[in-house]
């Protein structure tokens, strides 16, 4: 079987395409750059943008898995063009082709679209998906890690020094990026229990972690004891409008992403759980945790 994936380049996509070679499953992958060659996988150049490039992504590939998507933007259209035209994109490439399954990363913040710019993309993208008449699965992964990360490999850093300021007091769940590819590489097979579902998976932990049992951790997988202060709201939202002002359009910390980090629930919801006979995580969040410090630390990242 052949399967065609947007974001092969990113965090998700390369542990897509990790376990893909593991399960011997061929792969066409969408790339803007030249990319070195890869064992079972097709380069594909073009974007979400490049009709041409998505038609060949496409073309005889038996499931779609859109995982590109735009975290970060400085404006709604930045959101809008990444996240909500981008995918109706794919889907039209994927209907066009006959593709038997299409799978979509969305997130969490789908959930909540009235309170980020980022949530109400999502939640648009997902509606475009829901009306595509395609045999389709949504996946709203929580919080990923894993070898490769840059956005919780922030906290990491932070670690190291004993310091880990978190957000106004929460939980979360939390998902290894590889437990997250085996189940968008098990979600593109043709299964009635998947079919126009959607799914939000995590690690088992059930109601997640409070936002200071997750800094506790990622202190442990650095080897030290750490203080979690709870930033507050007004603080988080003053330091993502200084980042804007220091940085323009470069900013990581917008306000946008300041109101999706202040709400206080992002656990995966109990009744969207991916039935248990068909997936379940495998690493432990402490050990998945230990054993990225100890990627970053052989990559000279920590």
């Amino acid at each position: 079987m052949t399967i065609a994936i947007t974001g092969g380049t990113g965090f998700v996509g390369q542990a897509v395409l990790d376990e893909a070679l593991r399960q011997g499953v061929q792969v066409r992958a969408l790339t803007r750059r030249e990319q070195p060659e890869r064992e079972g996988v097709t380069w594909v150049r073009g974007d979400l943008h490049a009709e041409t490039a998505l038609e060949e992504l496409a073309a005889g590939a038996k499931a779609m898995l859109h995982i590109a998507g735009v975290v970060n933007a400085p404006d709604a259209e930045g959101f809008r063009a990444g996240n909500i035209v981008g995918t109706e994109n794919v889907v039209s490439a994927a209907r066009s082709a006959g593709a038997a399954r299409f799978i979509h990363v969305s997130s969490l913040a789908a959930r909540e679209p009235g309170l980020s710019q980022y949530g109400h993309s999502k939640r648009l993208s997902e509606e475009a998906v829901q009306t595509s008449g395609l045999d389709w699965t949504i996946v709203r992964p929580p919080a990923i890690y894993g070898p490769r990360d840059t956005e919780i490999f922030e906290l990491f850093k932070s670690a190291r020094w004993g310091m880990v300021p978190m957000p106004p007091a929460g939980r979360a769940s939390i998902i290894h990026v590889t437990d997250l590819a085996r189940l968008l590489l098990k979600l593109s097979q043709p299964l009635s229990e998947t079919s126009n579902r959607i799914f939000e998976p995590d690690d088992g932990q059930e109601g997640g972690w409070t936002h200071g049992e997750l800094a506790q951790a990622i202190g442990e997988a650095v080897g030290r004891k750490v203080w979690a202060p709870h930033v507050p709201r007004g603080l988080l939202f003053s330091a993502a409008r200084l980042d804007r002002l220091l940085r323009g359009d470069k900013a990581k910390l917008t306000p946008d992403r300041a109101s999706y980090m202040a709400h206080p629930d992002w656990t995966s919801a109990p009744g969207q759980q991916v039935p248990a006979d068909l997936w379940q995580p495998e690493i432990p969040t402490k050990q998945g945790l230990a054993a990225t410090a100890q990627w970053y630390r052989q990559q000279g990242w920590l």
